[in-house]
């Protein structure tokens, strides 16, 4: 049983339609300019997690499958995929996200799929089958956001996660709304906490904290 936790003040960053006027203007500047658009938590973040990923030579190698989810511009599978891995799909429920990504990744002539899925949409989960790694940098976060009835948001969205992970595989969870404490609680009930990639921190007021989480889960056993 998890402990109640407070939910997040809900924002225009859990709306569809934020993101989609978003990436809308992404697009736009991407076709001008060649401007891929933001990486979100910056690339430190993303850089800090690929490399956690080189070094799980034991548990991964570079044709298991590994699933961005809410991948935006897709920038985490593009360098994933600079790296060596080839078994890569991005999915985000802003149809211009995918637009975004697909383009970015066909110029660079890169082989990474996408789709357009709405992860609290049981069937679209279903059709996505298993993966070896899930990635979460923000999608979490932004679902945590939603102005309508986050809570059953969230517990949907992590019920999601579990089915598409495999038995043996690790979600990787990048946040910058919820501290590590909050996030082994919220996803307790099925995920067991496997490692903490460690991201800066700071001191204010005698305390030390993080501008953002890093966490890594894997599935509870059954036995």
């Amino acid at each position: 049983m998890t402990d109640q936790i407070e939910e997040l003040e809900s924002s225009e960053l859990g709306t569809k339609d934020y993101w989609e006027a978003s990436y809308e203007t992404e697009i736009r500047n991407y076709r001008d300019h060649g401007d891929v658009g933001e990486v979100w938590f910056d690339e430190d973040s993303q850089l800090r997690i690929i490399r956690w990923i080189e070094r799980q030579e034991d548990r991964v190698q570079q044709d298991d499958s590994i699933i961005d989810l809410g991948c935006g511009n897709g920038m985490m599978l593009i360098e994933l995929a600079r790296e060596g891995y080839s078994n890569l799909t991005g999915v985000d429920y802003s149809p211009k996200a995918i637009e975004l990504a697909e383009s970015i990744a066909k110029d660079q002539e890169l082989d990474i799929s996408y789709k357009v899925v709405d992860l609290l949409n049981e069937s679209d989960v279903t059709a996505l089958g298993k993966f070896k790694i899930v990635h979460d940098k923000g999608t979490y976060d932004a679902v945590s956001l939603h102005p309508d009835n986050a809570k059953q948001m969230r517990e949907t969205y992590i019920k999601s996660v579990a089915q598409i992970l495999q038995d043996d595989g690790l979600f990787v969870l990048t946040s910058c709304n919820w501290t590590q404490k909050e996030l082994v609680n919220s996803f307790g009930e099925v995920f067991d906490l496997h490692v903490v990639i460690p991201t800066p921190s700071f001191k204010f007021g005698g305390a030390v904290g993080n501008v953002v989480t890093s966490v890594v889960f894997v599935k509870k056993s059954t036995k």
